[in-house]
């Protein structure tokens, strides 16, 4: 097949960072219609197969198989726009939306909007956790590892990054199958050094230097979204409580109203919902020092959390077959995503907890600290709109762009009720 023209790439891997809405299963359709159906530009085994590998990798799994489709068609410089399109459209709306939520978010009616869409987002996490549950809970001992994974963030408040590296390591020793079968698989003559030091470098020389002139704020923000990057395995969904344990509680930057509004806003935004962490990069240099700290602590986030992306498409795409007949590496990551049914499950109680109560306290018995409400701070109206939120996605099967706007718009009428 002769590859497409870069005006064509452009044309259409735009109107798929366009039209990306509705999370990874959306935004994956999406792509094999382009890509596979009306173009013969990938075929069915080649498209599963990247899909497989990019699930194995930290990171936006959306927006790495677009990242590397265009590398299959048309090398760097084709993965390169592929990837870069993909985000450009939701981070362009992303700083639109921090705008006007430091402008407009205090106004009281707003903040009733704002009622509705948190309760929408508590259905979205627990529909997210459902439908995860159903394809990584197959078995007892992915049940076990999901329990782990609850407990361990839950009661105990380890990190995620070792929950995820507990969970790959229990997976690759408990579930691993068998051995290797890639012995008849030749290597591609590729340098993957090369690859990885131009990457890495790229990726951290901005970092180093933002920590060299002294700019505290935009380097702390861009070491914390860079280490984030790496170990963002399950979705943005898996990491959001870590990010929230980070961003609320060890630095404050923003309060844990302001990150449920930012992943509420985030969602109805096309792209991949891990761009929320622009959105708290942008509110956090917004409430600091106004519009300019805002557009470099987005840009900084943007940076710190995608060009990792490519270098582990460019690192890994010349070894997909290689990479898709390891067993192992299967097992560990039927670890980590049973593990991430439990790190979601602690969101969703999470979530919940902080939008039908007003007060939320923290109980402590030795290692175990336990989040506690205040029962006499309970939220009537949260309560009633998330039940309508759920009516409307579970019932009647209403898409998540028309349930939040119904939702807000519920809200504000909770207000004037």
């Amino acid at each position: 097949m002769t590859p497409p023209s870069v005006p064509e790439l452009i044309r259409v891997f735009g109107r798929i960072g366009l039209l990306s809405f509705g999370g990874p299963a959306a935004q994956i359709s999406l792509m094999h219609e382009e890509l596979v159906e009306k173009r013969p530009w990938l075929d069915e085994h080649t498209y599963l197969q990247a899909l497989s590998l990019c699930m194995l990798l930290p990171g936006p799994e959306a927006m790495q198989l677009a990242t590397y489709a265009g590398w299959r068609l048309r090398g760097v410089p084709g993965g390169l726009i592929a990837g870069t399109l993909f985000v450009l459209p939701g981070a362009i709306v992303i700083g639109a939306l921090v705008w006007l939520y430091a402008r407009f978010g205090d106004l009281p009616f707003v903040q009733a909007g704002f009622l509705g869409v948190k309760a929408t987002v508590i259905v979205i996490v627990i529909q997210a956790l459902r439908n995860l549950s159903r394809r990584a809970l197959t078995s007892g001992e992915s049940k076990l590892i999901a329990l782990f994974g609850f407990l361990t963030i839950f009661a105990l408040q380890l990190p995620f990054p070792v929950i995820i590296l507990s969970a790959a390591v229990w997976g690759y020793l408990r579930l691993d199958g068998g051995q290797s079968s890639v012995s008849g698989i030749s290597s591609p003559q590729t340098n993957p050094v090369r690859t990885c030091l131009i990457w890495i470098t790229l990726w951290l020389t901005p970092l180093f230097l933002l920590s060299i002139a002294g700019a505290k704020l935009l380097s702390d923000l861009g070491w914390f979204f860079a280490r984030l990057a790496v170990v963002t395995f399950g979705g943005a969904y898996a990491v959001l409580a870590y990010m929230t344990q980070t961003v609320v509680q060890r630095y404050e930057w923003i309060t844990t109203n302001q990150m449920i509004d930012a992943l509420g806003l985030a969602e109805t935004t096309p792209g991949p919902l891990i761009l929320v962490t622009q959105f708290v990069a942008m509110l956090t240099g917004q409430t600091t020092a106004g519009l300019p700290l805002a557009l470099a602590a987005g840009i900084v986030a943007l940076w710190a959390t995608f060009v990792p992306c490519f270098l582990w498409i460019f690192l890994t795409a010349p070894y997909l077959d290689q990479l898709a007949a390891r067993p192992g590496l299967s097992a560990a990551l039927h670890g980590t995503t049973a593990a991430v049914v439990g790190v979601i499950l602690n969101l969703s109680l999470w979530f919940a907890l902080h939008v039908f109560f007003t007060d939320v306290t923290e109980i402590a018995w030795g290692l175990v600290r336990l989040p506690w409400p205040a029962s006499n701070t309970l939220n009537i109206s949260a309560l009633i709109l998330t039940v309508f939120a759920g009516v409307l996605i579970f019932r009647f099967k209403f898409g998540m762009g028309k349930t939040l706007a119904l939702m807000a718009i519920a809200g504000v009428g909770t207000y004037f009720l």
